[in-house]
């Protein structure tokens, strides 16, 4: 059946390039599309040498400091709780199954060994590769690794800074040049993609910085970024390399997934996803578990689990994964309100992880109720309260339903099907905990 899956999916995309995308994605990479959407959920980290201020991943440009003042940090940063199984363990708690890292931030600090800048954790005294002990844990406990990684840069004189919306503040003088920049970006890449093993995505961020704000009418880059060549050397290092961009834009050829930030697909309480949910690759939502991304030592604007599992069931009733951003310490260390908050919500899980991992969203458009996905026969009606009038219509459905039941119990639901489509009544529905959900099995 999974072959015969990927088979039609191969031959879909291939339509698609034919009608004019340009792009024809390997079969390895059809099926990472396809291990991804089933994953559902996976950890972000945001960590690094911003960490060490306290205030948020954008403190550099936020609080306008200087290339060289901020430079000095580099020389007592010094993470001596990191410990790659501590962070690997927390995210399989939760029930994730990914970890996308940041490898190098805005801030341009490299997390890893780079032999193509000074400007990295090898040169602190802590002085360890962390990405490599990440890259090695999450092998060791079967967890997929994908890798954020900004084109935009605050602290290299070779970003086209000139024509950046950020980083104004940082004391550059001179004239960016592409070509250069554009290089040392391939380099860095071509590390990632040889050194640290199979690497399930490269996360891009900051194609916004060159461009009007999200929900202008002229959202066109004032530099050429080249995106073909970027794109096709990740394809050709590592084929099954999925490639995502954090453009505020619809996919562009080269990409696999797209990404909303904040929001929901088809949502944008944000004010950056003014892009349409594309029916050609996987979604997905990335969000924080507080109020910032990087460390901030005083944000306690912490989700609670219900909203973090709503949060989960919400994405994959649009048929997008959830990426979930944790901000680990200066020292390390992931604080304690992320971790026990995400452990509870990986408890749920454990009981209604069926009705979430390897589904696709469900037959009717997300409600004021709740959400469906489905697996195969059965779908799952997801209930964050309850409906209007105790009634759920699938207008117009007429796949047969053969029973219908409280998930994970033998409470038969009473449904009817007519010309109208498929009417559920809740009315015996006890609403408990975050969600309830019905599982509908089809004949």
């Amino acid at each position: 059946m999974r072959k015969l899956t990927l088979t039609i999916l191969v031959m879909i995309v291939s339509v698609s390039v034919m009608q004019g995308q340009g792009y024809l994605p390997s079969k390895e990479n059809i099926a990472s599309r396809q291990q991804f959407q089933d994953n559902k959920y996976g950890m972000f980290i945001h960590w690094g040498l911003s960490s060490m201020l306290g205030d948020g991943e954008w403190v550099m440009n936020n609080r306008n400091i200087k290339v060289e003042d901020y430079s000095r940090l580099l020389h007592a940063f010094n993470p001596a709780d990191f410990d790659a199984a501590q962070w690997v363990r927390t995210a399989k708690n939760a029930g994730m199954k990914y970890i996308v890292f940041i490898t190098r931030h805005h801030d341009g600090f490299s997390n890893w060994d780079t032999k193509y800048s000074d400007w990295k954790i090898t040169n602190t005294p802590y002085g360890r590769d962390v990405l490599k002990m990440l890259a090695e844990e999450c092998k060791k406990q079967d967890m997929k690794l994908g890798l954020y990684y900004s084109t935009l840069d605050w602290y290299r004189e070779d970003y086209p800074h000139e024509t950046g919306r950020t980083g104004k503040g940082t004391g550059r003088k001179g004239k960016g040049n592409y070509d250069s920049y554009l290089q040392f970006m391939k380099n860095q890449l071509t590390e990632l993609l040889t050194d640290y093993g199979e690497i399930m995505s490269i996360w891009f961020d900051g194609h916004w910085d060159q461009t009007n704000p999200e929900g202008h009418g002229d959202r066109a880059s004032r530099i050429d970024w080249r995106y073909d060549e970027i794109y096709g050397l990740i394809h050709k290092l590592q084929p099954q390399c999925m490639i995502g961009n954090n453009h505020h834009l619809d996919p562009i050829p080269g990409e696999d997934f797209q990404m909303f930030e904040r929001d929901l697909p088809g949502e944008n309480k944000s004010g950056l996803s003014y892009q349409k949910a594309s029916d050609e690759v996987p979604l997905e939502t990335c969000e924080t578990i507080n109020g910032a991304w990087g460390y901030n030592i005083t944000d306690r604007r912490y989700k609670t689990v219900d909203q973090v599992i709503r949060l989960l069931v919400g994405a994959a009733g649009r048929n997008a994964n959830l990426l979930l951003n944790v901000g680990p310490m200066p020292t390390g260390l992931i604080q304690s309100e992320f971790t026990d908050t995400l452990a509870a919500a990986g408890r749920w899980l454990e009981k209604y992880g069926e009705t979430i991992y390897g589904t696709r969203g469900g037959p009717v458009q997300p409600q004021e109720w709740g959400v469906t996905t489905q697996k195969d026969k059965r779908i799952f009606v997801h209930l964050f309260r309850a409906p209007y009038g105790n009634m759920i219509l699938f207008p117009g459905y007429k796949a047969k339903v053969k029973t219908a039941k409280v998930f994970g119990t033998a409470t038969p639901v009473k449904f009817k099907q007519q010309a109208e489509g498929l009417i559920i009544s809740t009315d015996k529905i006890v609403y408990e905990g975050p969600v309830q959900v019905i599982e509908l099995e089809l004949n």
